[in-house]
């Protein structure tokens, strides 16, 4: 297992217990390594500085017992942003409508590794459906998903900010 995916499972659990999610875990860098926690609210509301101060304790406590980076590291705690990574099947599934952006590990059977196109939600057996360019539907498989994220449209910005004035 990865260093990236070690720490995610051992940060998830006290992540969860204070209402948070964790959206992607990335280490970056050898010397003196970065690491990138992007997370969000359980419950869909917004995620701010407040929020990232907390969890970034919270994870500091756990990385300081569990010492799985033995140099010095720089830890970043953020929200995914609008244009947020997508790294599991239910975040293809709510974000479905919108364009994203895959890239599969290994590609299918034309050898095609990057897609463009309107998520179109879950498929079966753990695949993702988007519809391409050409305005073809087309089924990902997520296991070989290496990089997925939204794509910054007018459409997702007017979605995300649409908030009830007061």
């Amino acid at each position: 297992m990865d260093l990236a995916k070690r720490i995610e499972n051992m940060i998830s659990p006290t992540v969860e217990d204070l209402g948070f999610e964790i959206v992607r875990v990335m280490v970056k860098g050898n010397q003196e390594p970065l690491l990138q926690i992007m997370a969000e609210r359980s419950d869909g509301t917004g995620f701010d500085v407040e929020d990232c101060a907390t969890v970034s304790r919270a994870i500091s406590a756990i990385l300081d017992v569990e010492d799985p980076i033995k140099s010095e590291f720089t830890l970043e705690v953020s929200s995914p942003g609008i244009d947020r990574p997508l790294t599991q099947p239910k975040h293809f599934e709510a974000w479905s409508g919108f364009d994203a952006k895959i890239e599969l590990a290994s590609g299918l059977e034309d050898g095609r590794k990057r897609y463009t196109g309107r998520l179109l939600g879950l498929g079966e057996d753990e695949t993702i459906l988007i519809e391409n360019e050409a305005g073809e539907t087309v089924v990902l498989p997520f296991n070989d998903i290496h990089r997925a994220k939204l794509l910054l449209t007018d459409e997702l910005i007017a979605a995300v900010t649409m908030e009830p004035k007061t």
